[in-house]
Order: structure tokens, then sequence, then C-alpha cells
């Protein structure tokens, strides 16, 4: 198989991660019964998860120049990760998330976002040339939206195909659409963008739809423990999520976004793709911390017994 070469624009994060029994109450203290520093940030948790299928991935973004931001950059390298692309901002802080789990594995994330709120168009302007070597460029919403914007239409100029993870979800443009290859909100993000509540499968093929009238390619909607819908100008599908008991959801998304990226990259159908990303996310929640619980391609396709 050949090897895929994927460029992962966003951000990066130190994810300082508190277990409680619930969420604390207004004035309440809460003794909690773990805590942990993991890795993490939309864009390094999407680089890793492409990384670990086996694609030749490149981080671009910016880190701090303190310790959290050397371990950042050490941790992606460590993974096979490019970081080439990678800036150290002398001014700003690297970027934390200070995450609350309670006993049922939800959780409530607060996001300082340091230097990732300092990547630039200009930065983009840079990573033109690797656009045009990549079979997919991947990006987030937790870098500034100009940014992002930037980075999309760069991608789609080069030709490279663009997955968008709308997360956390705002407002975009509509002239932006159709520079999009696959987009993949989940419920509340596919509502934010088109203004339709998801709650069903009927629902979210209305979203879905809008999506495309809007010029995307392909809308994947990630619906939680119910699976995936996704849909095209020529097919649609529902594949219906793995029952697992769920310890930590965060980086289950992207999890997916990462792995259905990789298998993108490679040529791979939007259903197979959307196949093997569903089984990633699943494996990816029933292990703690963001970038810890991202599968391997071995433990993926054993997971669906290949």
């Amino acid at each position: 198989m050949q090897r895929t070469k994927i460029l992962v624009i966003g951000s990066l994060n130190m994810d300082l991660v508190v277990h409680v029994p619930r969420v604390p109450s207004d004035g309440e203290t809460l003794l909690g019964t773990e805590f942990h520093r993991y890795f993490g940030g939309k864009g390094a948790n999407q680089a890793v998860a492409v990384a670990r299928q086996g694609a030749s991935t490149i981080m671009a973004g910016r880190v701090g120049a303190d310790a959290f931001g050397r371990d950042q950059i050490a941790s992606l390298q460590a993974e096979g990760i490019a970081t080439d692309y990678l800036l150290v901002d002398e001014e700003q802080p690297s970027g934390v998330a200070f995450i609350i789990i309670d006993a049922q594995g939800n959780n409530r994330i607060m996001v300082v976002p340091g230097a990732n709120g300092a990547v630039s168009p200009e930065d983009i302007k840079a990573l033109e040339p690797v656009m045009a070597e990549c079979s997919c460029v991947v990006v987030q919403l937790e870098i500034p939206l100009e940014t992002v914007l930037a980075a999309v239409r760069a991608a789609h100029a080069q030709g490279a195909k663009v997955i968008f993870n709308p997360a956390p979800a705002q407002p975009l443009p509509l002239d932006i659409y159709r520079c999009i290859t696959v987009i993949t909100p989940n419920e509340s993000e596919a509502q934010l963008l088109t203004g339709i509540a998801v709650t069903d499968l009927a629902s979210a093929r209305q979203a879905a739809q809008v999506l495309l009238d809007r010029g995307v390619q392909a809308v994947v909607i990630t619906l939680g423990s119910q699976g995936a819908y996704g849909l095209t100008g020529a097919e649609e599908f529902h594949l219906p999520g793995h029952q697992v008991e769920a310890v930590d959801t965060v980086a289950a998304g992207d999890t997916f976004t990462g792995a259905l990226a990789a298998l993108i990259g490679e040529g791979r159908s939007l259903k197979e793709a959307v196949e093997y990303a569903n089984a990633a996310a699943a494996i990816a929640v029933t292990r703690k911390g963001a970038q810890p619980s991202v599968p391997t391609r071995e433990e993926v396709l054993r997971f669906l017994g290949r």
C-alpha cells in the first residue's frame, strides 16, 4: 500500500484532566478522584489519529516557547509526525485545555488558546507547496477563523481533498463550502451550521442536504452512540454505532476525523472510510485521555474482525 501524505493544520493543547463523581455546582468545592496531563488540541489529536493509521503526517500550527510546547513537539515527533511547519511563538504561551470528566464519562472543557490564537493566514501561505504534495488537508476551528478559511481555500486551490471538522462550531461564510471535500460535524455542530436540530436520521438527512446544497461534496454527521450518517450527491448511508462501555469521550470526534482522512487519503470510498472511522472512535471512548485513546490501524482492524 502506497503511503499517503496528509497535512493537518490546527491547534495543540496541553490537556489538564480532572475526574470527578459529578460536575460541581456554583461555589462548590468537590474532591476529584484522578488528575492526568495529556497531549491534546483538536489539530494535534487528529494528526495523531492520521499517523496511527499509517499515513505520512505533517502537523502545522503554533506552540509557545515553554515546557508544554517543547513536550508537544517531542510527542508528535515520537509518533513519526513531521513538525517542520510547527512554529514556536515567542510571545504567546502554549494552548491549555482544562477538562472535567464525570463518572458517566461526560466532559466539560475550557480552553485557553494561547499560541493557537496566533496562527495566521501568513503561516498558511508558507504551507502551499506542502499542500500540493498532500492527498488531504485536515482543518478544524480551534485556530482563528480567517486562518482556517485561508487554509481551506489554499488547499482546495492546490488540488488537495479538504477534510473539515467544524468544531468548535461557528457560522461559516457560504462561499467556503464549495472548497470542502468532506465535512464532519456532530449533531450540535450540524444544527449550528444549518439551523436544523439533528435528533434522528430524518433530521440528519435534512441538515446534510443543506450542506450539500451549499457546495460540500460529502457530509458525514457523527451521531455519538448512534454511529454516523453520510450523504453525497450519489449515495446515502447510516452506519450504526458499536456497543462499547464509554470511559472518556474526549477526542472521539478527532479520532473519527483523523481516521476518516487517512482512509480517504489512500483512496478508499467514503462509506469504507466512515465504517473504519466509526470503529476507531468506538475504541477511543473506551480509553482515558485525548491522544492516548487513539487506536492504531492494527487495533481498528482487529476490532472489525479483519
